[in-house]
């Protein structure tokens, strides 16, 4: 399996940041250098080998110096920050080279993806090429190497080139060479213990000697000297983990240019230019959402039984009942057993009258989570009481670990979605033990671990055909294949050991272990490879980022200076399929986090997890306003048409008054509630119309006011009641819906047939309307000596050199250096024709055409996007439709396994199904406020939510209508409707191409089918009625 990557926005902003803090800088590409060859006599017998053309080549080449003045810099890092909103920097940081600036990105959001394209950019921009990325441990740097090679693809195919990376390693130093004469892209990676061992000066260590000393075998040479002469750019990765002395003196030896640090938590405050914190990344959906399943011990007056209540199992026909875990006397002594109960069991009974059981009889089972005995004893679901050993404890969380496993699996099977789930344990010798002969053995944990795997599996296998059943009874049968552990190894007995942890640190330097996690890191991705559940070292949890894990379990006690945070963080990527796809909103749209949700399975409450998680994350969030004043919005910037706008002092007087009118702000100019949930519906009040232009960017700042309520949206706890079976019901056999269900269950084939010169012209006119793309500045100074020079420009040397370089930055202002089918790239992206797009570029104003030579890129993604939009408003009125072979069948109802939590749901009365799931987290979203509607009005006899697979083709995409509806005979006007739920009645708001599928939808139901059938969107149960009348 190989991994897809895909240009994203908020990647493209945070490496468009760094680029653009250079502006003004020239293009100056291959500077080179006569290197030092050392003793070249010495060099032939040595590791340095040179073939007989090369022993008099002395070119190296080295980054350009920056050209622009410390007023320059801090200029541009403003106007950047003003455009951020972030705090502006009152001075240049300077530590590092002639600028450090930091880049804060939220673990998981692929930060070393953004750093690797901000090479290529600032290759591509301004001709530098050596970089040195380093990072604070060995897990580390062994992922970033992987990144390079799994990214070259990716980034030759956008930039026509490739990057040389290499680790350093001081008994390799011929790779230095190679680094300064080579003129392309050069990467050094290299980890901090290198730092310490290597690069401190005076140091005693051979490695220090090798790098400070000259050595006969690198031609009389210092290899120091040798990286310094190439004037690299440094990259931190997670500088937070590395601000020692040592470090810093080590880094200014390398005679860095500027320095850029990337982290989630930044310690030390440098010049900041981009931020993606935990809560933007949560908000964006770039991560998973994280649920926690806690556990509490709770001891029971006057009793030592044990009780552990697993879950609250609901179904429609019948009332809640519990899964409850108890002793039960048996020949051999009392056992433990999981036994479904419901109101009036006695648990004195059911466990062969064992007398710690006494009075303990069900009174009540509350769907919410909580079962009451006739004694008056109350136990909430994850708690465990009585007799609680540590064993018990790490039982109950294998258990769970394998439960939740199980819950979403056949879900994701279904999407292509590998399951994963990762146990970190602090003693390997509790997963795997060796006997006498030196053959491995099971120890504690792996022993519950098979037993509990095979009573889930048992629960689980049905006597279905289904694919995931197959799956389940083939490649998940046998329980040894299943899990694996990964662990450091002896390199005599070749036998799994504890991992040592590094001086001063919770994390190991194996590079065995991680090889081997990073080179099985794609086959565990497959459904080929049986491993689903994963065992490995704590110390060893830095090198794991598997996107599939949607399990965490630590089977330790959680201590105190381990941050929760790094808990969770190896399990926060969004997950891929199997084609390598990442599963993002542009994949899945709203459903992201109904996909990508983390389970943690805590080894204390949930309450104590989430909180000390909480804490964790304030601590590291950007500084956030907390108030949303006139003064907060005064002097931010918002993309008007993709044009940076200042909001001034009327406009900000304009956004306070809107948000006072509305109830949106309290007295203390704190959002309030209401506006959070307004959001979350999409039934947030209109701006004013003067307003209406910047609405994205208004509503972006309003978010960003901080309120702690914000973080707790972030968790959900998954000891929550959950819906597992939603079958179809005595509803879908009726009369009525089968009619509609006859009229509705086809598959239809469209034909657009439009006059191609109309798109044309209304594609060249919305291009030269709305394309904006960020310009480069460029200095094109002619090889004339200036009446002043600097200090660089005079380090740089005479005017004659410069004169040279000039030329080359005029040649590139006029040619990009990648050879782009631009008319191609844009045909696949609209589906037109070459002749059709060549048609568009042609006749697009030549200022707008000028953009492409600026940013290809983003000329590329944008003008699809324009054609698109046009597109889109114009097939609608061109579109027809013909019904073709084929129908669906009945399971598509229930295929989508939606395992749902019980707050989400919906217990109907007149729907297909018992329960009705609807979108949003709001509590009173505008599905589930028209789910009650429907099921409470007279004139509806039965309803259906209709499943996302329910498709109606469009040629911007497949479209999923949400309702279909039929109304008592003689209540309406039209009996059947198929109905769209819409935050908002605005077409204006909604995006042009979500408007062209509703139209085409309208088009299909009202206009062209012989059906009964009529189809409008709606954003309330009134407006269906108020609208049916008139259609």
């Amino acid at each position: 399996m190989k991994f897809n990557f895909k240009i994203q926005q908020y990647q493209t902003d945070a490496v468009d940041a760094v680029v653009k803090v250079f502006n003004g800088q020239g293009f100056h590409d291959k500077i080179n250098y006569i290197r030092d060859l050392g003793n070249t006599e010495l060099n032939l017998s040595s590791q340095v080998s040179f073939d007989e053309n090369e022993i008099m080549d002395d070119t190296g080449y080295k980054n350009e110096l920056v050209e622009l003045s410390d007023e320059q810099l801090l200029h541009n890092i403003q106007n950047l920050q003003s455009q951020n909103n972030i705090k502006l920097s009152p001075s240049l940081v300077k530590d590092l080279g002639r600028c450090s600036l930091d880049i804060e990105m939220e673990t998981g959001t692929g930060k070393t993806y953004v750093y690797i394209k901000t090479m290529f950019e600032l290759n591509k921009k301004y001709g530098w090429s050596k970089f040195i990325v380093v990072v604070p441990s060995i897990a580390i740097r062994e992922g970033v190497n992987k990144s390079f090679e799994i990214t070259v693809d990716h980034f030759m195919e956008h930039y026509g080139k490739k990057a040389r990376f290499f680790i350093y390693n001081s008994s390799n130093l011929n790779q230095l060479d190679n680094f300064s004469s080579s003129s392309g892209i050069n990467v050094m990676i290299i980890n901090t213990q290198a730092f310490a061992a290597s690069l401190k000066e005076g140091g005693r260590s051979k490695e220090s000697r090798i790098i400070y000393s000259k050595r006969d075998e690198f031609g009389s040479r210092r290899p120091i000297d040798v990286i310094k002469a190439n004037r690299p750019i440094i990259i931190l990765d997670e500088p937070q983990k590395m601000g020692g002395a040592v470090t810093q003196k080590a880094l200014k030896n390398f005679n860095p240019l500027f320095t850029l640090n990337y982290s989630a938590t930044h310690a030390k405050q440098h010049n900041l230019v981009y931020v993606l914190d935990a809560l933007d990344a949560f908000n964006k959906k770039l991560v998973k959402k994280i649920e926690v399943k806690g556990f509490e011990v709770k001891n029971l007056r006057g009793t030592d039984s044990y009780l552990y209540l697993e879950q609250i199992v609901l179904s429609a026909k019948k009332p809640p009942m519990a899964k409850i875990e108890f002793e039960v006397m048996q020949s051999t002594g009392p056992k433990r057993k999981t036994r479904i109960l419901g109101k009036k069991d006695n648990l004195y009974y059911e466990s062969n009258e064992m007398e710690q059981y006494k009075g303990y009889t069900i009174d009540d089972i509350s769907p919410n989570g909580t079962v009451t005995f006739t004694n008056g004893e109350v136990i909430k679901a994850g708690e465990v009481v009585g007799d609680v050993s540590e064993k018990d404890m790490r039982r109950i969380q294998i258990r769970e670990t394998i439960l939740s496993h199980f819950e979403k699996e056949e879900k994701l099977f279904n999407m292509g979605i590998k399951c994963l789930s990762l146990f970190f344990i602090d003693e390997v010798a509790k997963y795997r033990q060796y006997d006498e002969n030196g053959d491995e053995v099971l120890g504690e944990y792996g022993v519950m671990f098979e037993e509990e795997y095979l009573n889930a599996l048992n629960e689980y296998t049905t006597l279905l055909d289904t694919p995931y059943q197959k799956y389940l009874k083939s490649t998940c049968n046998d329980v040894s294949a299943v899990h694996k552990g990964y662990f450091s190894i002896d390199k005599k007995t070749g036998h799994s050991i504890d991992s040592k942890l590094k001086r001063g640190s919770e994390f190991s330097d194996d590079i065995s272990a991680y090889d081997l996690i990073l080179k099985n890191k794609e086959r565990l991705l497959s459904f080929d490879e049986p491993t689903r559940f994963i065992f490995s070292h704590s110390a060893l949890r830095e090198g794991w980022d598997n996107p599939n894990v949607f399990q965490i379990c630590t089977l330790k006690h959680s201590d105190s200076n381990t941050a929760k945070r790094q808990e969770v963080g190896r399990g926060l990527r969004l997950c891929v399929n199997q084609n390598g796809n990442r599963m993002d909103v542009e994949s899945c749209g709203a459903s992201v986090h109904d996909i990508n949700t983390l389970t943690v399975i805590a080894s204390e409450s949930y309450k104590t997890f989430v909180t000390d998680l909480q804490s964790d994350i304030k601590t590291v969030l950007y500084d956030r306003p907390t108030v949303a004043t006139k003064e907060y919005f005064k002097g931010k910037y918002v993309k008007v048409d993709d044009v940076p706008t200042l909001i001034d002092d009327s406009t900000a007087n304009k956004i306070y008054k809107y948000l006072i009118r509305n109830d949106y702000i309290d007295d203390d100019d704190k959002v309030t509630d209401s506006y959070r949930q307004d959001i979350k519906s999409g039934t947030v009040a209109e701006l004013p119309d003067e307003l209406k232009p910047m609405t994205d960017g208004i509503h972006t700042l309003i978010q960003a006011v901080y309120d702690d309520s914000v973080l707790k949206d972030m968790f959900t706890d998954g000891h929550e009641t959950k819906v597992k079976d939603n079958p179809l019901n005595e509803n879908f056999a009726k009369k009525e819906f089968q009619a509609l269900w006859r009229e509705i269950n086809h598959k239809y084939a469209y034909t657009v047939d439009f006059d191609s010169a109309e798109l044309i012209r209304n594609a060249i006119a919305h291009i030269d309307e709305k394309l904006f793309v960020s310009e480069l500045q460029y200095t094109t100074t002619i090889g004339r000596q200036k009446d002043e020079m600097n200090e660089y420009e005079v380090e740089r040397g005479a005017s004659f050199a410069g004169e040279k370089t000039r030329t080359q930055t005029l040649k590139h202002a006029e040619t990009s250096q990648i050879k782009y089918d631009l008319i191609g790239k844009v045909a696949e992206g609209t589906t037109l024709t070459r002749k059709t797009v060549s048609a568009i570029l042609q006749g697009i104003r030549m200022d707008k055409m000028y953009m492409f030579k600026n940013n290809p890129e983003e000329f590329i993604s944008k003008v699809i996007r324009l054609i698109n939009e046009q597109k889109a408003t114009m097939i609608v009125e061109h579109i027809s439709y013909d019904t073709i072979e084929g129908e669906y069948d009945s399971t598509i109802f229930t295929a989508e396994k939606n395992t749902q939590s019980f707050d989400k749901a919906f217990l109907a009365k007149k729907a297909i199904q018992d329960y009705v799931f609807t979108d949003g987290s709001a509590e009173k979203s505008i599905e589930r406020k028209f789910a009650e509607d429907l099921d409470a009005a007279e004139e509806v006899c039965v309803y259906a939510k209709l499943p996302r697979t329910f498709q109606i083709p469009t040629p911007v995409g497949n479209y999923s209508p949400d309702w279909a509806i039929a109304f008592y005979e003689g209540t309406v006007k039209h009996i059947f409707f198929i109905a769209e739920t819409k935050g908002t009645m605005e077409s204006l708001e909604l995006r042009p191409i979500e408007q062209a599928k509703i139209s085409c939808a309208k088009k299909l139901f009202n206009e062209m089918s012989n059906s009964k059938v009529v189809y409008h969107d709606v954003d309330s149960y009134q407006s269906l009625l108020d609208i049916i009348e008139f259609i």
